[in-house]
């Protein structure tokens, strides 16, 4: 025999040792002098100072759980006080209860930890002669004691029992042992096993595992163990499945690989069968050494031998490989296990369904749940809630509301998990009339909502642009008793910053001041976001410098978040320092980056920068959404063959959510707009709808037509103006009937009120394009945020246009795409003639990069 060990909570209470003691191995044979428990045991024992517990009428018994005298006995005791007469309150009882009685007392005290008026009552017993404690009591009070750490008070009780004419049996020697056991004092556990053994007592196979499992916790020799072990047998001390167990977890902790092999060989030829802790500790230890094929070996033994593990012995290697990534080695334990005719539950295959999904590997998870059902093995909740978190963190959030509804047509019934994933997904993906039907069916189930499933909620309708509605949902979970989190701020917070609704937002954050929330990165992240793209760029700033002030570092987020505050306030040299500082920082620049930086350099007309870009982004072979990206803006990707490599990196981005594709496509289409690529700008705004992106952006009825540009950045709102007016123009010049008035929405909120919200980035340069078109359109005065053309100016404008198409076409809604200059073109790094750079604008930019500078920033 080599080495062995496992986790082992005896009957009485569980041993807790030290990590380390010191070499103490005594060789069985040899005689050792025996001292007596209170001069010898006791001074080793380390009592902890424990408070004394009062009396509390108000910690009752559970009713009908006791004897109704136990139960009254119990409740009496439980609120004495401290210096309370025991005598007095046991009078009522003299002669009513049996010892079997007081056994259920101490028995409740021991679950409730109270030591002391356990102590008090068996001192009492002691001295009376109608309650005189039997061994039974001493053991449990022995164990109580100890669980408490009182190892000096346990070794007096113990070595009263001869004076008190009490005979020690294998019971309370057990006991003591388990005391001194659980309290890392293996040594002294050894010395009562071996003073039994001189008393004639028997050990059973309780006291072995005991002294076992508090020598192998307490760092004994390996030998030791196994001599022990030894010993047991050889006294007809049959080793059960915790023996083995113990001896496996002492294997794991040391890492004992061969030690572990034998020991669970030993274990399959005795026919204990393993339970799944026994194959926990063989995965732990073979994993350590990266030989989990050895635990395959090991199944296929008890194979061979006839005994066919269950389906949780494979489920713990099928874990191990999992949780290391290795998909073909799970996949081969998985065909044994079905080879071997043992059926994999639903464990089994949730271990499958999250590895392949965690790598993305979307068709094999949809394969292998059809062949869960094909098999006859039923989902359970925790499958589905497995699918629906995969295929949420994959942006399949369709499809993870179709499985909420094959749910409820297998009858499997949703758990709050469930509903968390499913309002989770929702949320990301935009899906707000999903989430408002799915926390409908909670709430008829008489379900509360948690705050993670309203935070869930409120992202579904900030996603769609409904404020209103994500307010009201904020409310509603205040008003059930549902405490908002940081978490739900950051999304109602996130939803109103991409809409330019900084007044709403800073009502939020005065909120959560009045709460006493703490700010958090992400959350100031959405602030300077939504200042921004409110044109409030002093007060985006500000709340970047304000992060130090709440101990926020700033992350890759915040630092494209400036980048882009820069770049509306067309500050070139602030830009190029700022996405300087991102790849100084060891970040590789987001796509998003990239386009904002050739968006602004397109806006002040520097193309040997744009071609540097480019040649960047088309080079970068850490990124293939880089690659993709720089080469759909130079055009090599037009044709609609390669436009699906467009497509494929498009798809992949969705898995991000909503919130991000907004703003990777206004990155995307500013940076297209700008260089005067409108065409492709068009296809990419096309993709982006596709997606479930700007679902507020067209509306159309009898008496409106509509764009919501509000959520965009200028580039993407000139896009889809121009796709809305050339619309408008086909519709019109086919004899459709114009509609009372065509409206471009360009601020929500608060300041729609404003007459400042002309200001607004978005919305000088909407209505810079729009009055390039026709004079006729204008801010109402009903309504700030709002351009409007009337339906007799629509018509006066479009029949203009109906013998000339071509005429409207090529003017400011012209979408065609110009070449890029080469480099080397301009030597001055801007087109000659350029026209967008005078010097007021000029000017002003200076102005506003004096304030920033001086306030700080």
């Amino acid at each position: 025999m080599t080495k062995l060990a496992v986790f082992y909570r005896p009957l009485l209470s569980p041993i807790v040792c030290p990590s380390s003691a010191a070499d103490f191995y005594p060789r069985r044979g040899y005689h050792i002098r025996i001292p007596e428990l209170r001069r010898g045991l006791s001074v080793v024992a380390k009592s902890r100072n424990k408070e004394l517990i009062l009396g509390n009428p108000s910690v009752t018994v559970e009713k009908g759980k006791y004897s109704y005298d136990v139960e009254t006995l119990i409740n009496k005791l439980s609120s004495l006080p401290p210096r309370g007469s025991i005598a007095r309150c046991l009078d009522t009882f003299k002669n009513k209860l049996s010892l079997s009685d007081f056994s259920s007392v101490f028995k409740e005290f021991a679950q409730r930890g109270d030591w002391q008026r356990s102590l008090r009552l068996f001192k009492y017993m002691q001295r009376q002669i109608w309650c005189k404690p039997n061994e039974h009591i001493y053991a449990l009070v022995i164990g109580i004691l100890g669980r408490e750490g009182l190892l000096d008070k346990s070794a007096e009780i113990f070595d009263e029992m001869s004076a008190h004419s009490v005979p020690r049996t294998v019971l309370s020697y057990t006991s003591i042992i388990n005391a001194y056991g659980r309290n890392g004092q293996y040594e002294t556990a050894i010395e009562l096993l071996d003073r039994m053994k001189v008393e004639r007592i028997l050990p059973n196979i309780l006291t072995y595992n005991t002294v076992i499992n508090a020598c192998a916790r307490g760092g004994y020799p390996w030998e030791g163990l196994l001599n022990l072990f030894g010993d047991m047998r050889h006294e007809g001390v049959h080793p059960d499945l915790i023996t083995y167990n113990t001896l496996l977890s002492a294997c794991s902790t040391r890492g004992l690989v061969d030690e572990a092999h034998m020991v669970f060989r030993t274990m399959n030829d005795s026919g204990v069968l393993p339970d799944i802790t026994t194959y926990r500790y063989l995965v732990e230890t073979f994993g350590k050494s990266g030989k989990l094929e050895k635990v395959s070996e090991s199944l296929r033994e008890m194979e061979a031998s006839g005994n066919l593990p269950e389906a949780m012995s494979y489920n713990v290697l099928l874990e191990a490989y999992a949780g290391s990534g290795k998909i073909n080695e799970a996949m081969s334990v998985f065909r044994q296990m079905q080879a071997a005719g043992c059926m994999p539950n639903a464990g089994t295959y949730g271990i499958l369904l999250n590895l392949f999904g965690s790598y993305g590997r979307y068709d094999e998870v949809r394969e292998l749940f059809l062949d869960m059902k094909v098999s006859n093995t039923e989902p359970n909740a925790n499958s589905y809630n497995i699918l629906i978190q995969v295929f949420g963190e994959g942006g399949y959030f369709k499809e993870v509301v179709t499985l909420f509804h094959d749910m409820l047509e297998e009858n499997v019934e949703p758990n709050m998990e469930t509903y968390e994933g499913l309002i989770h997904a929702c949320g990301k993906g935009g899906l707000h009339e999903d989430a408002r039907k799915i926390l409908h069916y909670m709430t008829h189930k008489g379900l509360t909502p948690t705050s993670k499933v309203y935070t869930g909620v409120i992202e579904a309708y900030g996603q769609a642009a409904l404020y209103e509605e994500a307010v009201v949902a904020f409310n509603t979970m205040n008003e059930v008793g549902s405490s908002p989190t940081i978490e739900t701020f950051n999304s109602l917070i996130h939803s109103l910053a991409r809409g330019g609704l900084y007044k709403e937002t800073e009502s939020i954050l005065s909120r959560m001041n009045e709460l006493g929330v703490l700010k958090n990165r992400d959350l100031l992240n959405g602030v300077i976001e939504g200042y921004r793209q409110a044109g409030q760029f002093e007060d985006a700033l500000q709340a970047y410098v304000d992060m130090e002030k709440v101990r926020c570092d700033p992350d890759e987020y915040t630092l494209e978040a400036v980048l882009s505050v820069y770049s509306f306030a067309g500050l070139v040299d602030e830009c190029e320092r700022q996405f300087t500082e991102i790849m100084e920082l060891g970040i590789q620049p987001s796509v998003t980056c990239y386009c904002t930086m050739l968006a602004v350099y397109a806006k002040s007309q520097i193309w040997d920068k744009i071609n540097e870009l480019l040649t960047k982004m088309i080079t970068n072979r850490g990124s293939n959404a880089h690659q993709v990206m720089g080469k759909m803006i130079k055009g090599d990707f037009d044709d609609s063959s390669n436009w699906q490599m467009v497509e494929y990196a498009f798809d992949k981005l969705s898995s991000e959510g909503c919130g991000f594709g907004i703003k990777f496509y206004n990155a995307v289409l500013e940076a297209l707009w700008y260089m005067n690529q409108k065409e492709r700008a068009v296809r990419v705004l096309r993709e982006a709808t596709k997606r479930g992106l700007y679902p507020e952006l067209f509306r159309k009825n009898s008496n409106i037509w509509s764009v919501d540009v509000h959520r965009m950045w200028p580039g993407g709102a000139c896009t889809a103006i121009s796709v809305w007016l050339n619309d408008m123009h086909d519709l019109l010049t086919n004899r459709e009937e114009p509609p009372q008035l065509a409206s471009v929405v360009v601020v929500r909120g608060m300041m729609e009120k404003s007459a400042s919200s002309r200001d607004f980035p978005v919305a000088k340069a909407a209505y810079a394009l729009l009055k390039d078109v026709s004079p006729s359109f204008l801010f109402p005065g009903w309504n700030k945020g709002r351009i409007i053309c009337q339906k007799s100016q629509l018509k006066r404008l479009f029949s203009k246009t109906k013998d000339d198409s071509e005429s409207f076409r090529t003017g400011s809604s012209s979408l065609h795409n110009s070449p890029l200059p080469g480099t080397g073109d301009l030597p001055t790094g801007r087109l000659p003639g350029d026209n967008r750079t005078t010097n007021a604008t000029n000017a002003k930019n200076t102005r506003l990069n004096s304030q920033l500078i001086a306030g700080g920033v």
